[in-house]
């Protein structure tokens, strides 16, 4: 079943889109928990942080590693500090199941986040 995230990377709906690889995708959060709430998603559909495989999906994690940090740089909130999230599962907060980092900054964090 396709989710809203597949179809934003057919572009079949649209997203304010702030980063693209051929691999992952990175665009702004509809509903911000922060001045900037980034969602990166891969490419491809991985359901739940339960359904990656390490060895498998290694480079492709990088890579979205890769991207917050890029990003972190680009949108200036990498030397005040940042925050990265993945939700798993109903309890977790996800509400897509296509995995999915958050970057959120801009603010203090506090702790416990939830």
């Amino acid at each position: 079943m396709a989710t809203i995230f597949s179809k934003i990377i057919s572009k079949e709906i649209p997203a304010d889109i702030v980063f693209e690889s051929d691999k992952v995708l990175a665009f702004k959060d509809i509903k911000p928990h922060a001045p900037v709430h980034i969602l990166i998603i891969p490419k491809i559909e991985i359901p739940r942080v339960t359904d990656i495989k390490g060895k498998e999906h290694a480079a492709l994690l990088g890579e979205m590693f890769d991207a917050a940090n890029k990003l972190a740089n680009d949108l200036d909130i990498s030397n005040n500090g940042f925050r990265l999230v993945f939700n798993c599962g109903n309890d977790g907060g996800q509400e897509v199941y296509h995995i999915h980092m958050h970057l959120l900054g801009g603010r203090h964090m506090q702790w416990p986040p939830g």
